[in-house]
């Protein structure tokens, strides 16, 4: 007479089962690594695009000038960076390098906000380089327009950490950029979309 099996694994399904998960789970890994670095990105160019439309609407609210700073810091040692990943928000057109540290809202210091790279999660590469004349910092005037106009629209790319990865290049990772116009208009664009997207833009390294 046969025995009924006892319910449960062997040892050699146990293994069979756990190198499957494994296998999936290694295959899955690059996929879900490539989602997190392009949501960061995300997360990054969303922070600098509110920042970016918080000093224009102040500066209209206020009918003067307000200055939006990329640093490379927020401390007391912060300098002006056209790849600062951090910014600050302040009243007038003072270099806000080396009070980086005063509270949003300090009077004396004129800092209206500020923000850290770590609120996008860090781990992105912030890119204002490829514009002339760009230190890090834009002043809008009180109708809401960057002064002195710029020569053309000003082009923030915001990738991972290295632009290889860029869809645009054929890579896996979707980067953004932050627009600015002559007329102060701000816009997040992908330079991988169909140029007859309103979201696309030109690739601009």
């Amino acid at each position: 007479m046969l025995k009924s099996r006892v319910g449960g694994f062997t040892l050699i399904e146990a293994v069979v089962a756990m190198t499957i998960i494994a296998l999936l789970l290694a295959m899955a890994a690059p996929a879900f690594s490539n989602w997190m670095t392009s949501s960061r990105i995300r997360l990054t160019a969303e922070s600098i695009q509110s920042g970016l439309q918080f000093a224009r609407s102040e500066a209209t609210a206020r009918n003067g000038l307000v200055r939006f700073q990329l640093t490379d810091t927020l401390d007391s040692a912060c300098a002006l960076s056209n790849t600062g990943t951090n910014w600050v928000v302040n009243v007038g057109t003072a270099n806000v390098a080396g009070g980086c540290n005063a509270a949003a809202g300090d009077a004396a210091a004129g800092i209206l906000m500020k923000r850290p790279s770590s609120e996008g999660g860090g781990g992105t590469v912030v890119d204002g380089s490829g514009n002339a004349g760009f230190d890090g910092s834009i002043v809008f005037n009180g109708l809401g327009r960057p002064t002195p106009t710029p020569a053309g629209t000003l082009s923030i790319m915001v990738r991972g950490s290295a632009i290889e990865q860029c869809a645009e290049q054929g890579g896996p990772i979707t980067c953004l950029y932050i627009q600015v116009t002559p007329g102060g208009q701000t816009r997040m664009c992908n330079a991988n979309l169909a140029s007859s997207d309103p979201q696309s833009c030109a690739y601009a390294p």
